[in-house]
């Protein structure tokens, strides 16, 4: 009953909060979840999910298993999962995602590349074109 959980279920927990009126320069790692309401400078390597608020302003390159951002990001984004771009956010960087949302009103600048099972899909030697 009040034993430790270990598993997937820790991971989809929001463990790291950055608050709107809080900076932070370096690399934030976490095996939860974050979530950034304030600045941070430097790097974001995390094994869960990472929520980039409305108010925030991240200059930084992100890993995380889903990305979801609402603020501003200038950096490139890594995901084994889903990036979901809401229509207040500003991403400045390259992406590559194995499924991208974009809602209405986002702003994005950058290269996109598609992936599957964390695996880059032009990896593979292209379809042959076919001749009329």
């Amino acid at each position: 009953m009040f034993g430790k959980k270990d598993g997937p279920e820790k991971s989809d927990k929001i463990e790291t909060i950055v608050g709107q009126d809080t900076e932070f320069k370096g690399t934030v790692s976490s095996s939860g979840g974050v979530r950034v309401d304030g600045r941070i400078e430097g790097e974001i390597n995390c094994k869960g999910d990472v929520i980039i608020g409305e108010t925030a302003t991240v200059l930084a390159n992100i890993r995380g298993r889903n990305v979801t951002v609402a603020g501003e990001v200038k950096g490139n984004i890594d995901t084994e999962g889903k990036l979901e771009l809401t229509a207040t956010a500003r991403l400045t960087g390259d992406i590559k995602v194995a499924s991208l949302t974009v809602d209405d009103g986002a702003l994005f600048r950058g290269a996109s590349e598609m992936k599957k099972d964390g695996k880059d899909l032009m990896s593979k030697p292209p379809l042959p074109i076919p001749k009329p």
